[in-house]
């Protein structure tokens, strides 16, 4: 098999935004290791509200219609990262897309095309596809992007950052598509695969990336233990679902236990990790404050502005 090579004499040096993020992380290992950091460490005194990484779910949350140039480019404009989700289509282009088909964001589609995805059309025929109109005719006409088209907007903007959530994606042409665009420092790499991961550090060896996880208690100390027997090589950030507790038999405000949220933050501190969470359907800032006195740094929400003004206000002299 012929090997792709890579063009990495033309790709930009980490940004200063990514370095800042790493000599905070950094920081905070250094404070566990010196035991100065407890079960009580949080961002206060450690990370500045203006410089928390907020993870903005499909490019803005709810706030535009999902993986479009207007989410990404609101996402930005907000402070946060975008977060985009990664498909193929037919003819080997890679998109912004979610769903494995598009009866849901593609409005009015007959019942053969609900059953279609990116997979089964080409560029030209994705190209014409509404996605906008499902979210409010105030946003109809909206059309899918091409990775590339993503990319050509944060060349030379460092402060420009994005998740990528791989869906159906050769890793390879991936990789050759960042470094063509000189962004490899400004990409986070996001997969629940670990493999994965190891695999995009290979590629692009300056860019970040993002493991994220559910499941139960159970579930994730078995994951913890992979991670752990490989020293969490590769692993730059780490996301873990959180959902809110509905047993009203038990008394945890989420369906993972605090001492395991606390226990995990402490340990990824020590190993230089970026702790982040998604507390799945929360809108509630004293939610946000909850987790955060867990030692949450990080956050990926579908309500960036309800988020970032909970963090605003986490730290403040006084918390309502």
């Amino acid at each position: 098999m012929k090997k792709t090579k890579y063009k990495r004499s033309g790709d930009r040096a980490r940004s200063a935004t990514q370095i800042s993020i790493a000599l905070l992380v950094s920081a905070a290992a250094l404070a566990v290791s010196n035991g100065a950091a407890d079960e009580h460490w949080t961002i206060c005194g450690h990370i500045p509200p203006e410089r928390f990484v907020i993870q903005s779910h499909r490019g803005a949350g709810e706030l535009a219609p999902e993986n479009t140039i207007e989410a990404f480019e609101l996402g930005w404009k907000l402070g946060t990262v975008p977060e985009s989700d990664l498909r193929t289509t037919k003819d080997g282009v890679i998109v912004a897309f979610h769903d494995a088909n598009f009866k849901r964001v593609v409005k009015g589609a007959s019942p053969e095309l609900q059953k279609k995805g990116v997979v089964d059309v080409t560029f030209a025929e994705l190209s014409k596809l509404d996605v906008g109109a499902w979210k409010g005719e105030r946003f109809a006409d909206r059309r899918v992007s091409k990775m590339s088209e993503v990319f050509a907007l944060m060349r030379g903007k460092p402060e420009r950052r994005l998740y990528l959530d791989i869906k159906n994606v050769d890793l390879p042409q991936l990789a050759a598509l960042v470094h063509e665009h000189e962004v490899g420092g400004q990409v986070v790499l996001a997969s629940t695969i670990y493999d994965v991961i190891r695999e995009w550090k290979r590629l692009v060896p300056q860019g970040q990336t993002l493991h994220w996880m559910g499941g139960t208690e159970s579930e994730l100390a078995k994951r913890f233990e992979v991670l752990r027997a490989a020293n969490f090589k590769d692993i730059t950030q780490l996301q873990v679902h959180v959902r809110l507790n509905t047993n009203s038999a038990i008394a945890e405000p989420f369906t993972l236990p605090r001492n395991f949220l606390r226990s995990t933050g402490e340990e990824l501190r020590r190993h230089g990790i970026l702790y982040q969470s998604l507390p799945w359907g929360v809108a509630e800032p004293k939610v946000y404050w909850q987790l955060l006195d867990l030692g949450i740094m990080s956050f990926a929400t579908d309500h960036p502005e309800i988020t970032l003004k909970a963090v605003r206000d986490y730290c403040a002299p006084r918390r309502p």
